[in-house]
């Protein structure tokens, strides 16, 4: 059932998912979350010589490590849907040539792991396809010198500024065998309110979090007390902070309940300012932390709400503003 004003689908079959992985650099592993992580590298080039060739490993090993733990073969997956924050996302296109199934290629930025499982769970639920992988990654290193500067210029960071996380995260969904269900998808709608600071990530997407989740709420009839957790992607402290001061004044208070990735992937000591970003950050806690807490039924009713701001350097350099979107996703174990 669609309903179009609000942008939510309600699932009638409900894919499950059946498998989840994740990998991230030695930073990250130092983290909050670095015992729940599948494999953390010993360094940040993972024997590669470019940190692009980086990425793209580790979105290969993201990939192969989540078939794997859903004791499947490549002969089973029919889809495969990802992306990243390269240019073109050339780190998802690359590593789709080692495999046999399709690829489907999505950018949303930091959105980009909800988007890739609203697209699967729509394909899977009309009986489309029967296995899909979702996977999503990013790279401090070379997320730095294609928004930013080269590393080598140390360029000194702003306290609103956050760190793009270096890591992949890919689950399976499927009609087939057990897991958390993904029970609703809301496709977010792209919202700008002027914020042009590019290092200010989570002023310009908590905007976009908030449209969401007031169009979930009304499209659902549910409230923030009827999800065991609400977690957002990306917003830092600061945009988490925005967000809850946004949906106060439209009458939504968020509680407890209420977590955001980028807050929460970090110790203060390892000095990242407003916390973690990029399109590896919700993805890498969502398949490893989340999980496991969906499978253990801590968790029963989640809204995962990735976020991403949907900027380049060619917008950026001719001083426009930054549009952003959310999507939002139900999983209820």
């Amino acid at each position: 059932m669609v309903r179009e004003k609000e942008q939510t689908i309600i699932l009638k079959k409900q894919p499950r998912i059946i498998g989840s992985y994740s990998i991230v650099g030695p930073k990250e592993g130092k983290g909050n979350f670095g015992r729940y992580f599948d494999y953390v590298m010993k360094d940040d080039s993972f024997g590669e010589n470019t940190f692009e060739k980086a990425e793209r490993k580790m979105l290969e090993s993201a990939i192969t490590g989540v078939i794997e733990k859903a004791k499947l073969s490549t002969k089973d997956i029919n889809l495969m849907i990802a992306g990243d924050l390269l240019n073109q996302i050339i780190s998802s296109s690359y590593a789709a040539r080692m495999y046999p199934f399709p690829f489907l290629g999505v950018y949303g930025a930091c959105s980009t792991m909800a988007e890739s499982i609203a697209v699967a769970s729509v394909l899977i639920d009309g009986g489309y396809f029967d296995n899909v992988v979702c996977c999503t990654g990013s790279h401090f290193s070379t997320a730095e010198r294609q928004y930013r500067f080269p590393l080598e210029l140390g360029n000194q960071r702003p306290p609103t500024s956050q760190w793009t996380i270096t890591g992949a995260g890919s689950c399976i969904l499927s009609l087939k065998g057990e897991g958390p269900r993904v029970t609703m998808v809301t496709f977010g709608k792209v919202i700008d309110w002027g914020v042009s600071d590019v290092n200010n990530m989570g002023a310009a997407m908590a905007p976009a979090v908030r449209d969401t989740l007031l169009r979930h709420f009304a499209a659902t009839k549910t409230k923030p007390d009827d999800y065991d957790l609400i977690l957002t992607g990306d917003l830092g402290k600061l945009g988490s902070e925005i967000l809850i001061d946004l949906m106060d004044d439209e009458g939504v208070t968020l509680g407890a309940n209420y977590g955001d990735c980028g807050q929460m992937y970090f110790k203060r000591q390892q000095k990242t300012l407003c916390g973690g970003s990029g399109a590896g950050c919700c993805a890498t806690i969502f398949n490893s932390y989340i999980m496991q807490k969906l499978r253990e039924k801590q968790y029963k009713k989640i809204l995962f709400l990735p976020t991403g701001a949907l900027l380049s350097t060619t917008s950026t350099q001719q001083g426009d503003t930054i549009p952003s979107v959310c999507h939002a996703i139900v999983i209820e174990a």
